[in-house]
């Protein structure tokens, strides 16, 4: 019986992981194909302000950010971990990190993962603490 059991929660467990997966490619964001124009603005430490204009055909944020030179981070499970932005370098004894919003909303994505279309908007904040 007990083998049975076991037997039927390891079924259901992978049913629930491929249901998962449908949910996800099924509600992510799309990305545009072609040429798009988007805006970034870096918002210091300080609270200074610089906004950059891209006009790009990358589909992801984290593209953009490499090939412009506007970012650089380390590679891990999430794709890049934004660690220095428009030369500022998030200092990790003080808790501070990089944080994507666009439009004003964070971002539930990596920058890597992040898509971009024709006229987004993208903010990049340097946080402190977790």
């Amino acid at each position: 019986m007990q083998k049975k059991q076991t037997k039927i929660a390891g079924i259901l467990l992978a049913l629930c992981c491929v249901l998962a997966l449908i949910v996800f490619f099924q509600t992510r964001p799309d990305t545009a194909a072609g040429e798009k124009q988007i805006a970034i603005a870096v918002i210091h430490g300080d609270g200074s302000e610089n906004t950059f204009s891209y006009d790009t055909d990358a589909e992801y944020l984290g593209e953009v950010l490499t090939e412009e030179g506007l970012a650089e981070g380390t590679e891990g499970p999430y794709g890049m971990f934004i660690t220095t932005v428009d030369g500022e370098t998030a200092d990790d004894s003080k808790e501070q990190w990089w944080c994507i919003t666009k439009g004003g909303e964070m971002v539930n994505t990596g920058a890597d993962q992040t898509p971009i279309q024709d006229q987004d908007t993208f903010e990049l904040t340097l946080k402190e603490g977790y």
